[in-house]
């Protein structure tokens, strides 16, 4: 008998930045910024002085035929250390930015079928909060358990949310970090081009959300140029405080040749670079060659003992016809 397991999987949509019409959505519900139609807005983009309080809307539109109840809750944002999306925390994580100073005027609505619910809110900035962007969503988490497949018993919850874009005064200080850099080289055989894998980590360390980009170049001996492109998956925004891991393939590394690679970061006022190097080789000659290194020493010490030996006996005879002489004296 399979033993029941429910596991809870709230699962984060992709926050589109379109207009209303068109919002977040996942084609049942959509969670989308009150505004006159003439000045829709795809996102909250708010801004305000530390102690200064806020209010807005947000609307949840039920696309659906029949009645949806949602639990509606702030959350703080983050960048997946996978691919760099945006994500949010769930319900019961801490909050220490927009999910923490948010509060809803309703944390529960029932939506009927082909309507749409209007829910205020106010977001009280405390006096100490830091100056910067504190990213966040308005979301509107299913509470329906919808049935998962495969061999364990899943649950899946759906949510949907409005992105939250909070800026609070004071000094705006973008900053960009590149560390963590390594290069696996998988080398051809005999003769070819190989390929080569660069990781790096990609980090936000200022107070305001940058749109980085990132450059991948390789320079070989005397300087010669292997490789200049343009990093494929960086993040659209990275957010404050927040790293992704990337990754990037370079195939048709050089035969042979040291490749000294460098990954470049730029965003608005931040950059930074970080370099590793290694060396293209081929498996086949190397071996060849180390074997060969190893030949030359066996038979340079072989050739050193037997003159030692040699040296031994000749000294060893000299003794003895010296201590002839000797004794004939």
């Amino acid at each position: 008998m399979r033993k029941a397991c429910v596991v809870l999987v709230s699962l984060w949509l992709a926050l589109v930045p379109v207009v209303p019409a068109r919002a977040a959505d996942n084609g049942s519900w959509s969670v989308y910024p009150v505004a006159a139609q003439a000045a829709a807005r795809p996102y909250f983009y708010l801004s305000a002085d530390p102690g200064q309080t806020l209010t807005d809307k947000v609307a949840v539109q039920n696309r659906t035929g029949e009645p949806l109840t949602f639990r509606l809750y702030a959350a703080d944002a983050y960048n997946t250390p996978r691919d760099g999306g945006f994500a949010v925390r769930t319900a019961d994580e801490t909050m220490r930015g927009v999910g923490a100073w948010a509060r809803l005027a309703r944390s529960r609505i029932t939506v009927p079928g082909h309507r749409t619910v209007t829910v205020p809110f106010t977001l009280r900035v405390p006096t100490g909060a830091e100056p910067g962007d504190h990213p966040g969503a308005i979301v509107a988490l299913d509470e329906r358990i919808a049935p998962g497949g495969g061999k364990l018993a899943l649950g899946i919850r759906r949510a949907v949310g409005a992105r939250v874009y909070l800026r609070v005064s004071g000094p705006a200080l973008p900053a960009l970090a590149v560390s963590r850099l390594s290069v696996g080289h998988h080398r051809p055989l005999l003769f070819g081009t190989g390929t080569a894998t660069v990781s790096y980590t990609l980090r936000n360390t200022g107070n305001v959300t940058l749109r980085p980009s990132a450059e991948l170049t390789a320079r070989g001996l005397f300087g010669r140029t292997l490789l200049e492109r343009r990093a494929a998956r960086v993040p659209a925004e990275l957010l404050p405080g927040q790293s992704v891991r990337l990754t990037e393939t370079w195939r048709g590394t050089p035969v042979l040749d040291r490749a000294a690679i460098t990954v470049s970061a730029r965003a608005q006022g931040a950059s930074a670079s970080a370099g590793a190097s290694f060396y293209a080789v081929p498996w086949l000659p190397l071996v060849m060659l180390v074997c060969g290194v190893v030949a030359v020493v066996i038979v340079w010490r072989m050739r050193s003992r037997s003159g030692e030996r040699t040296a031994t006996r000749r000294d060893r005879r000299f003794a003895v016809r010296r201590g002839l002489r000797d004794q004939g004296q």
